[in-house]
């Protein structure tokens, strides 16, 4: 298996052969209260089974599928509440920008950068990002291929900035569904960047409701399993304590409830296929 390079991020370790590493949050920050109480809770979670965690959650979901969905609370608002669940929970915090303006204001605050899928051919954005010196991770565009995942983190590598992180999210396949490749994590390990398996968004249905996407959230633990099994280095979940109730992706969301057993599961296996590689 392939040997990613490894990311210091304070006192954790991403990539290199070290632990699974879990990046997880609702998908948008619904409240300030929401969003401290889910970053506690899996934390906790976290925590108790020992696996290195990273808060994530959007200020700005641009890319709704309607003009009436809730966006979120906006970069001042959103960056303030991300700022406050770094510094009480001493937790790194990870958001997406959409535009190169954003990329200084978000990286004063966050720990990690990221490039919604798709926008990950933005060069503009890529290198904005990548000049900040903050960890970038890339959302692999569903219309790009694994391969060309290597023209994008040259793009910010290009910055002197190889703080760079892959994350399969799934290709389209047909209309209002995706599909993974599971060839995409060997194939982008081999650019030598942290593979992440954004498993939640895999399972999405986009556009499947008409004004909002659908989603298969049965799908999820199969597929974080065979993800894992396949060597990522981290695995990226959106979870949410009533995803029915919840303002964006809820119909892919894991509920909250549920990501302890699959958390355990995907740190055992894991350190399974780590010592496998290892051999």
């Amino acid at each position: 298996m392939t040997q990613t390079r490894e990311i210091a991020l304070g006192s954790l370790r991403l990539g290199g052969g070290n632990p699974l590493f879990l990046i997880a949050g609702p998908c948008v920050i619904e409240s300030e209260a929401h969003a401290l109480m889910m970053a506690e809770k899996i934390a906790k979670i976290a925590a108790d089974v020992s696996v290195p965690y990273i808060f994530k959650a959007s200020y700005d979901k641009a890319n709704r599928s309607s003009v009436k969905a809730f966006r979120g609370p906006g970069p001042a608002e959103g960056l303030r509440i991300l700022g406050k669940i770094k510094s009480e929970m001493k937790l790194p915090v990870l958001t997406d920008i959409h535009d190169a303006s954003q990329a200084a204001a978000a990286a004063e605050v966050c720990d990690i950068l990221q490039i919604p899928a798709f926008l990950a051919r933005q060069t503009d954005l890529l290198m904005a990002a990548g000049k900040t010196g903050r960890i970038i991770n890339v959302k692999k565009a569903q219309f790009l291929s694994p391969w060309d995942m290597g023209n994008v983190a040259e793009k910010v590598a290009s910055t002197g900035n190889t703080k760079i992180i892959l994350t399969e999210r799934g290709a389209s396949f047909g209309y209002q569904n995706l599909v993974v490749d599971m060839r995409s994590f060997p194939v982008m390990r081999k650019f030598g960047y942290p593979v992440v398996y954004d498993v939640t968004h895999s399972v999405q249905l986009p556009g499947g409701q008409g004004h909002a996407s659908g989603g298969q959230p049965e799908f999820i633990e199969p597929l974080a399993r065979a993800g894992v099994a396949a060597g990522v280095d981290g695995i990226f979940l959106e979870t949410h304590d009533n995803p029915a109730a919840a303002l964006s992706d809820g119909a892919n969301a894991l509920p909250l409830a549920q990501l302890p057993a699959l958390l355990a599961k995907l740190k055992e296996m894991g350190a399974m296929v780590r010592r496998w590689g290892a051999q």
